[in-house]
């Protein structure tokens, strides 16, 4: 309580103290929206996640002061109550603040608990949109997350709590016939096809997606029953976004099965 009698006062002589908050998208530089760009562009402090590509920190000013705050193995990771203090003190003391993540802020990026602390201190915050990877990076593969036919919807869960738990949504929606997308589950893979088995969903087609939109993407294509055995034959670290659907067989490189001798005879 003391930091925050003492930032509130301090807030009243900083005139031009405001907060940006900018979605920096799926990794591809080129994905951020022109609006985010600006904001960069205009930036005093740069705080930014590990999941934002850092070819995008170049847009910021020389003078504007970079300040990693993601999670990375071996370095120190920052509290949500820590980012929102230096978002605070950081605007009050410099100006203008981009507080830049991967994705887009809103969805599971804690965006509005950091807006909400904010605006307490009656700091002006803006909110600029980005490109979320649980549409981009399945579309960038040519999986729509809806297709008449197939689907009548799309679901965007956690796989992993902030408990660490198994998402209780992952079972629910183990039983509707949407396409599930599913971000933080990459380390539980195993414990969600089995909430798909049990809803006799083992033949569907799964995608796992990693570094999506960048040149050294990678993504993996199986079904319920297989997809957790091909990752751990080809081991791999980092986060990425799970599809469940049937839309996954989509995919060029499964179409490529069902059509390859059909375009044999067109061609012939």
């Amino acid at each position: 309580m003391a930091k925050f009698i003492e930032l509130k006062s301090k807030k009243r002589l900083a005139t031009a103290a405001r907060i940006t908050l900018v979605g920096a998208g799926p990794g591809d530089p080129d994905l951020m929206t022109i609006k985010g760009l600006k904001a960069l562009q205009s930036a005093d402090v740069v705080l930014y996640d590990a999941l934002v590509n850092e070819a995008i920190l170049t847009e910021a000013p020389a003078h504007a002061l970079k300040v990693f705050v993601g999670k990375r193995a071996g370095l120190h990771s920052y509290r949500q109550e820590e980012i929102n203090l230096l978002l605070v003190q950081h605007a009050l003391n410099y100006g203008h603040v981009v507080r830049l993540k991967g994705g887009d802020s809103f969805v599971f990026g804690r965006g509005h608990e950091e807006l909400a602390y904010a605006r307490a201190f009656d700091i002006p915050v803006n909110v600029v949109p980005g490109i979320s990877s649980c549409i981009a990076l399945p579309e960038l593969q040519g999986i729509p997350p809806t297709r008449r036919a197939l689907n009548e919807s799309f679901w965007v869960l956690t796989g992993t709590t902030r408990s660490g738990a198994l998402s209780q949504d992952v079972a629910i929606a183990a039983q509707s016939s949407a396409t599930a997308i599913i971000l933080m589950g990459m380390r539980k893979i195993r414990e969600i096809m089995i909430c798909f088995t049990q809803n006799d969903k083992q033949d569907t087609p799964v995608m796992v997606i990693q570094n999506g939109s960048l040149p050294n993407e990678k993504y993996y294509l199986g079904t319920v029953s297989t997809i957790a055995d091909q990752l751990e034959a080809n081991p791999t670290d980092g986060p990425g976004i799970i599809v469940v659907g049937e839309v996954v067989g989509l995919h060029e490189d499964l179409q490529e099965v069902v059509y390859g001798e059909e375009r044999e005879k067109v061609r012939g």
